[in-house]
């Protein structure tokens, strides 16, 4: 029969052929083709005499041929075909496809849907022929009838498709079905439909499926919906990721039901190169995902940036086209997202309508960690974005020797996070991949060698924490060598950064070690004296790190070295005679310095004490070196005054002047060097060791009293410098006469310092430093007399006080809180001073002063944290005592002298030197505040349970009643210095108070109460105190309703632009008075309600983009839209609220008579700013109104996208 079959199929004509098939049964002639195809004889020659014998314009032809082709199907279906058997089989019947009327391909398409849906497939290979199906179908341009009505092929076609994405898609066939797809010409609303029912399949397969699936929908995202398929992947992906997140936090055990994190991150990484892949050759794909990462700029961008966009970001990068927007993107985002983190922060009205978000530096991070599970493709990026951030927000100017930021402080803070993270990326990548760390060190040295002109801490921070994570990798690394050769051509501040940062690596490479000394003996005899500075700098960085072996230990020194990968201990790699002979050689090279410039000399005179504090067997080489060279200038002669040659010190060139020997630096070297040595060396000394060594420092000690006593005794006309000498800086004369005299005064301080430390409280001593410390203010007050009235101002002493911040503390300790009576009779010679105790109070300040200013105070200790931290410590609870135990009303009553009372000095130093905690030691705030309690009364258990915020607010209270005080008193007695420094240091103090505490409700309460009930017409005052006053309200609530009372105050003071209108008097604000009210309280209320208006603009714009992204979704489900309650309507109600407050407050300021000039120019500048945001408003309203009432139509609307 079916030999008849083939014979008849070579006639030309059909017509024996299709008479004998219909003589045959259906079922005959499948049960024919099934034998043939399972045995695999001649099958396809066979299948086409069938459909060559059954014409589709016959009936009978027609459904034969359906018949057969179902019958086709299920073999194919059943698996009992061979593979090349089967493939034959679609691939005729793929041929015949279009020959069907349209009812018969509505009958086979129905058939695939309905298998689809009952899950009837075995093997899925006959999909292959659905898309053929479907496309064949929708160019039937006849009316089909069927269940719903008379529809065309095209109509049916999405009929059918709408059937197929509602029903469930077996698990194993979710490929096979997305990919089919690719091969059937598509509407919009298909693909949308198509490409939501995919999305929706993620959730359902498992993670090693997903990959494929991502590439087969991207490609079917070629045909359109790219933004809808870019999101979805996004969203599942980013919820999958804080799932994880959620899981790994969890108490719970989850091992068993939670995804492997290496798992969980390889699948995202294939992902993301399908993805890149997919841009590469749809451009359009990439664009469409820099739209909605930037659409999501606008509002929240949590929604658009999340770990996983950002890594494909990163591997997006890799395509030139698009490498420079993304960047540009991703600083644009990490700017926002830090500017928004401080908007909310500030902002207690905007803290309880908006949610705080994971921040995109947070993301950004996780990426850089989650790298290490192979994603090759985003390492490069991620390193270029660390660059690009700190190279584009780190500091950008250099003033006096140190980095400043240019800007707002707002824009300041967001630097300096912003370059912070770029380093943080770095340090990640180089620590997770072992590949790119030659890479990033090159990077990092590459622009500390070649930004010579501005400032590269941010760089040099980094490179320490690369070497201190890893100074056995890098010991071998060249890069750091070649470094070497540029210290000569880098500026000072450079050279001791870079040695400082690569310590680690010369306690472990020897060979480092040497190419370094070779550079800098190199240097020492260079001709410039920037370079021979640097070589100073690295020989005495060695001398502090490479120990002789006997020095005293770490511990006993107070300071450690080490690292975090290794702790290394040089003798159990260098011989300890070598490194003695080695620290020795560079002894000697220093030597020769000290016939160089005075730069030199100071470098080494301040070097010197660290040197031998850390490797104290050098000391008996340092104070001979020290005490050759002050033989220099110390006159012998016990009766010839004065002691010292001054004018061996100063070296005239014609018409220039220079210092040849900073001899107060000298002195103070050797008397810091000779204080430690006998409280820490010679205690442990014994025998003839100790013997030989006391000589010297006797020698050293008689030579010092000796300059004491003689100091003591010499009068100005003994230095040549008396009243009638000439100070002017426009002669040779005058300036050398300057230095000498700040020689002096140098010398005396050190004299002072070091009576003190040998007095033992002795009544002798303290007379001889009362003395020295007349000798000082002599020549101080020389020197303010002529700069006084000198024609260009005095310059020439603004060198820092060579007192110890150790010593001022102690000093000042001795004087206002030493009550040991055996110490009262030699105190009272210098409490009987109070110029004294000004000059220690002073002192005082310049230190913290210079703290804030540098980051470091000069003196011993002055660059180790900790000891500064414990004196500024000391030196705060002292000055908080003297300030509270003695007002300064009751010190200024009595008070003869001019300047400054000493309470009102000691109130200068404590807002100082809570600034400086602030600056440099916020984590230590806690023991700050700990330490100043000045009772000591506190069990160690309690002072655990006492937080920041409550020995604050105790602190507080303190300042609280001082100001009280000055309040109390009649306006003419009113203090305004002292006012504004107790504003400034409760303004400091509230910013340690928790906002959400009770104790911030009841400093609110208290400044408002002050700015109600007392009135001032000292302008700065009242300026200081409202300013306080708005920012603590801003964290407790909105100001809107503040600023509305101030404004009617303000009217009521000045009166009405219509003067024959009266307005009646408003007083809710004491503070506010005629004088006050303008410009001071007008154009603070204005520049308030400036932050107000730009809050309520940053929630329209979120608000605006929350919509739009909406209505995007809703493209899925339109009808939804229309019964959705609107999801910002909390905002908006907020927003109207303080929009309406706003308005009343610049009504009342339009009415009120102004003065002209900055108050109306600004109200002007305000005005237009609110319009601008009203406006903004309404169109928004407009616009969501509509969106609510119609929300199909507004899913077509063109501008929908760019609202």
């Amino acid at each position: 029969m079916d030999l008849k079959i083939l014979s008849l199929a070579t006639d030309k004509t059909t017509d024996k052929l299709q008479e004998f098939l219909q003589t045959l049964k259906t079922d005959d002639l499948t049960d024919l083709l099934q034998s043939r195809a399972v045995k695999g004889r001649a099958v396809g020659t066979f299948l086409r005499a069938i459909f060559k014998g059954s014409p589709c314009s016959e009936e009978d032809g027609a459904l034969r041929r359906s018949k057969v082709y179902s019958c086709c199907i299920q073999l194919v279906e059943s698996g009992d075909l061979q593979q090349e058997v089967a493939s034959e089989i679609i691939g005729l019947l793929m041929l015949e496809v279009h020959h069907f009327p349209g009812p018969l391909l509505v009958e086979l398409a129905s058939e695939f849907v309905g298998a689809i849906r009952e899950d009837s497939l075995v093997n899925g290979k006959s999909l292959e022929l659905f898309p053929i199906i479907l496309t064949a179908l929708a160019t039937k341009k006849e009316v089909l009838t069927c269940g719903k009505g008379d529809l065309n092929g095209e109509e049916y076609k999405r009929q059918l498709i709408d059937s197929l994405c509602s029903v469930r898609w077996a698990q194993r066939y979710v490929i096979q079905l997305t990919s089919m797809f690719k091969d059937v010409r598509l509407t919009t609303e298909e693909m949308d439909l198509v490409v939501a029912k995919v999305l929706s399949m993620f959730s359902k397969l498992n993670l090693q499926e997903i990959p494929p699936l991502v590439y087969q929908l991207l490609v079917l995202s070629s045909k359109g919906s790219r933004r809808s398929v870019l999101d979805g992947i996004i969203a599942f992906f980013n919820e999958l990721d804080k799932q994880h997140s959620e899981e790994q936090s969890s108490d719970e055990l989850l091992e068993l039901v939670t995804t492997p994190a290496d798992e969980l991150y390889h699948v995202e990484g294939t992902v993301i190169l399908h993805i890149v892949f997919a841009v590469k050759l749809d451009c359009e794909l990439g664009r469409e995902l820099l739209k909605h990462v930037k659409a999501g700029q606008q509002g929240d961008p949590s929604k658009s940036l999340c770990p996983f966009s950002i890594a494909l970001l990163l591997s997006l990068t890799r395509i030139q086209r698009f490498e420079e927007q993304v960047f540009d993107l991703l600083k644009t985002s990490v700017i926002k997202s830090f500017k928004d983190l401080q908007l909310l922060q500030g902002s207690k009205f905007l803290q309880n309508l908006v949610p705080q978000k994971t921040c995109v530096s947070s993301m950004i991070l996780e990426v850089a960690k989650n790298s290490v599970h192979s994603w090759d493709h985003v390492t490069q990026g991620l390193i270029e974005l660390g660059f690009i951030l700190m190279d584009s927000y780190g500091p950008k100017k250099i003033l006096d020797g140190r980095a400043v930021e240019i800007g707002s402080s707002l824009s300041k803070m967001t630097n300096q996070h912003a370059c912070k993270l770029g380093a943080n990326i770095l340090l990640e990548t180089f620590k997770i991949h072992e590949m790119i760390r030659q890479e990033i060190l090159e990077q990092v040295l590459n622009r500390v060698v070649t930004r010579t002109s501005s400032p590269i801490n941010h760089f040099l921070d980094l490179l320490s924490d690369i070497i201190l994570y890893a100074p056995l990798i890098l010991q071998s690394c060249s890069k750091v060598t070649e470094t070497f050769d540029y210290l000569s051509f880098l500026p000072l501040q450079t050279v001791q950064g870079l040695l400082k940062a690569v310590q680690p690596l010369l306690k472990v490479s020897m060979s480092m070690r040497d190419a370094l000394i070779l550079v800098l003996r190199k240097a020492m005899f260079a001709s410039q004296l920037d370079s021979r500075k640097s070589a100073v700098a690295g020989f005495l960085l060695l001398l502090k790190n490479f120990k002789v072996l006997g020095s005293l230990s770490s511990s006993q020194c107070s300071q450690s070295i080490g690292a975090t990968q290794v702790h290394v201990d040089v003798h159990s790699r260098y011989n300890a005679v070598a490194n003695e002979t080695f620290c020795l050689e560079i002894m000697d090279s220093l030597k020769r310095c000290l016939g160089q410039q005075a730069d030199i000399r100071l470098m080494l005179y301040e070097g010197f004490y660290d040197v031998l504090r850390r490797n104290s067997r050098l000391a008996n080489s340092i104070m001979q070196t020290l005490f050759s060279q002050l033989k220099q200038f110390y006159e012998p002669e016990p009766d010839l005054l004065p002691p010292l040659k001054l004018g061996a010190c100063v070296l005239t060139q014609g018409s220039q002047v220079i210092l040849q020997e900073p001899l107060d630096h000298l002195l103070s070297c050797i008397q810091h060097c000779l204080a430690w040595y006998k409280s820490r060396v010679i205690p442990l000394q014994q025998g003839d060791e100790r013997e030989e060594e006391e000589g010297l420092y006797h020698e050293l000690d008689d030579m010092l009293e000796s300059i004491t006593m003689r100091m003591i005794k010499s009068e100005l006309e003994d230095f040549e410098l008396d009243k009638s000498a000439d100070f002017s800086q426009s002669t040779s004369v005058g300036i050398k006469n300057n230095v000498c005299a700040c020689l002096i005064m140098g010398v005396c301080e050190v004299l002072i310092e070091y009576n003190f430390s040998i007095s033992n409280f002795s009544k002798s001593k303290f007379e001889e430093i009362l003395s020295l410390f007349m000798c000082y203010k002599n020549f101080s007050d020389i020197l303010a007399e002529k700069a006084g009235k000198g024609k260009t101002k005095m310059t020439a002493k603004t060198n820092d006080s060579l007192l110890s911040m150790k010593f001022v503390s102690d000093l000042l300790t001795a004087l206002f809180r030493d009550s040991i009576q055996s110490h009262e009779e030699a105190l009272s010679v210098l409490r009987s001073s109070s110029e004294f105790m000004q000059y220690a109070v002073n002192v005082a300040l310049q230190k913290t002063q210079q703290l804030i200013r540098t980051g470091h105070v000069s003196g011993p200790d002055g660059q180790n944290p900790d000891k500064v931290f414990q004196n500024l410590c000391d030196i705060t609870r002292v000055l908080l005592w003297r300030y509270t135990s003695i007002p300064t009303s009751v010190e200024e009553s009595g008070k003869k002298e001019k300047g400054k009372s000493i309470s009102l000095l000691c109130l200068e130093g404590l807002q100082k030197t809570f600034n400086a905690m602030q600056q440099f030691y916020q984590p230590k705030m806690q023991q700050f505040l700990r330490a100043l309690d000045v009772t000591g009364t506190e069990e160690e258990g309690e002072e655990a349970g006492v937080s920041v915020t409550q020995r604050a607010t105790f602190q507080i209270r303190q300042f609280q009643r001082s100001l009280l005080n000055l309040l109390s008193s009649e306006e003419e007695d009113f203090n305004s210095k002292e006012a504004l420094l107790l504003i400034t240091i409760l303004s400091s103090l509230s910013r340690l108070i928790e906002p959400t505490s009770p104790q911030f409700v009841q400093v609110l309460s208290w400044t408002s109460k002050i700015c109600k009930e007392y009135s001032r017409e000292d302008t700065s005052f009242c300026k200081s105190l409202m300013n306080l006053f708005f920012s603590l309200h801003v964290l407790y609530k909105s100001p809107v309703t503040l600023l509305r009372d101030l404004s009617q105050d303000i009217h009521g003071q000045l009166g009405d632009i219509d003067q024959d209108v009266e307005i009646e008097k408003t007083d809710h604000y004491a503070m506010v008075n005629l004088r006050t009210a303008a410009p001071t309280v007008c154009l603070l209320v204005l520049s308030q309600a400036e932050k107000v208006l730009e809050e309520v603009d940053w929630l329209i714009t979120k608000i605006k983009s929350s919509v739009n992204q909406e209505t995007l979704s809703d493209k899925m489900a339109p009808d939804a839209s229309s019964q959705a309650v609107p999801p910002n309507l909390l905002i908006e109600k907020a927003i109207v609220m303080q929009l309406g407050t706003l308005v009343t407050f610049f009504h009342e300021l339009v009415q009120t008579a102004l003065p002209s000039g900055s108050c109306v120019d600004t109200l002007l500048k305000d005005l237009s700013k609110i319009y601008s945001t009203l406006t903004a408003f309404v169109k928004y309203v407009s616009f969501w109104k509509i969106i609510r009432l119609y929300p199909t139509f507004c899913l077509h609307l063109p501008g929908t996208k760019r609202f």
